[in-house]
């Protein structure tokens, strides 16, 4: 198992944005495919924000997960963002999910954040287990969601 920089495997945004369509269309109405692909190609420039990692083994992808500047248009003043986590099915439960939080968190940290935020509609006790704690419950685009954040600095 390997955690990559998108901007090294191109080949994979196609099947991300696939995944990511149909894991969060419902978070982004008027969303694509196609829309999704585009966007994508910000996160192949030398920025650290946006940037997007991808879990594989050998050839096969495995996961996904981003560094946003922000994720929620109603919270612009939270940054930056954990995005974007996802495992595909026939590969979950394998610790991958865990790596891939891991990795990103592990990348903000060392850019010196203090915090990072994430927004999860059915995934809280996941990312209890990691150390995120809820600040707030809420509607966002239609959805209850639950917003978290992570410690990463000794304050």
């Amino acid at each position: 198992m390997n955690i990559v920089d998108l901007r090294y495997e191109q080949d994979y945004i196609p099947t991300l944005a696939e995944w990511h369509h149909r894991e969060w269309a419902h978070l982004n109405p008027g969303g694509s495919v196609e829309k999704r692909v585009e966007k994508m190609q910000a996160y192949l420039s030398d920025e650290l924000m946006p940037s997007m990692y991808v879990c594989k083994e050998g050839d096969t992808l495995l996961g996904s997960a981003g560094l946003l500047r922000n994720d929620m248009d109603t919270k612009m003043e939270l940054t930056p963002w954990l995005a974007s986590v996802y495992v595909a099915e026939e590969h979950r439960n394998r610790g991958i999910g865990t790596a891939l939080v891991q990795h990103v968190v592990n990348v903000a940290r060392a850019a010196g954040y203090p915090n990072l935020y994430l927004l999860t509609p059915n995934k809280e006790s996941f990312y209890q287990a990691r150390g995120w704690f809820t600040i707030s419950k809420e509607p966002y685009r239609e959805e209850p969601v639950t917003v978290m954040q992570l410690q990463l600095q000794d304050r």
